[in-house]
């Protein structure tokens, strides 16, 4: 069991003929996803090898979704064409959608988050994201497969980075699914979406959450989690030495007056019950607490 992504996905990449499409989709075929198309227009009919598979390029997404019954997009198109490439797979009902790219305006990210949401049946990942891996089975975007193996913990981070770190940290326990949400103003998936799906997950039996100053995502994920999450949760807030008034890496990492600082996000998780760590190790010794406990 995992959250999104199964070993039965069938995934399609767009932009999967450009260096970076390229790049990843070899990747992914090597860590088992079942990638069943690419979409480019200018190619369409045509076919790609990678190592050996050969994989069959499609005009258009609808084009693909027909002939091979895709359910998930990873999309690695340049910003000016994301907002296109995201309606045109909410246009053909992928349930789900994984926008790697970062640097798309934030306008065109509220309008296809609009039309997603209005659509009733497409969830977006991204867009400015590592994408999601549910390991031994499949993966969508570029988190690295070899870090951690399968295992019973679920992790939802805002940075792609510290993605990596806690699950190379935590490689001894592994994870049932691994989902990078993108530090974006505007996001498709947020932490409480991921935080219910784990909650729900019978194969997930604790949660590692990270965040990073600014805005107040992680503050409504700790009310979220008070109030419908049962499970062992710990977290980390990327930022506590980062200055006040700036922006920090990620566009949505700015602080105002004292609402947005890690300081006041780790205590509204602390609040509600999660333990929180001051360094990503700190967080996964935490985690690790908690899993020796359950496996007593």
């Amino acid at each position: 069991m995992s959250i999104f992504l199964t070993k039965d996905s069938k995934v399609i990449v767009q932009g999967m003929t450009g260096s970076e499409g390229t790049k990843h989709t070899t990747r992914m075929l090597a860590s088992g996803t079942n990638i069943v198309g690419g979409v480019n227009p200018r190619k369409a009919g045509q076919s790609q090898d990678f190592d050996g598979k050969s994989v069959p390029v499609f005009g258009t997404v609808a084009d693909a979704v027909k002939e091979t019954g895709a359910d998930v997009s990873v999309i690695f198109v340049p910003p000016k064409f994301t907002k296109d490439a995201v309606l045109e797979a909410v246009e053909a009902a992928v349930p789900l959608v994984v926008v790697i790219t970062e640097g798309v305006p934030v306008h065109d990210t509220a309008a296809f988050f609009a039309a997603a949401q209005a659509s009733g049946t497409t969830r977006i990942i991204g867009p400015n994201c590592p994408g999601i891996i549910t390991p031994g089975e499949a993966n969508a975007g570029i988190i690295p497969a070899d870090i951690a193996g399968a295992g019973r913990i679920g992790l939802v981070s805002k940075s792609g980075t510290l993605t990596y770190q806690m699950m190379y940290e935590l490689r001894d326990f592994g994870f049932s699914t691994a989902i990078g949400i993108g530090g974006d103003p505007i996001i498709g998936t947020t932490h409480i979406d991921a935080l219910q799906a784990f909650q729900e997950d019978p194969d997930t039996d604790a949660i590692v959450m990270i965040g990073e100053i600014g805005g107040d995502a992680e503050e409504r994920a700790a009310a979220f989690i008070k109030e419908n999450v049962t499970k062992p949760v710990v977290g980390y807030v990327a930022g506590f030495t980062a200055p006040e008034g700036k922006t920090m890496g990620h566009a949505g990492a700015i602080v105002s007056g004292s609402s947005g600082t890690a300081a006041a996000k780790q205590e509204a998780l602390e609040a509600v019950g999660v333990k929180v760590g001051k360094t990503p190790t700190e967080t996964a010794n935490l985690m690790r607490e908690i899993m020796q406990g359950l496996t007593k």
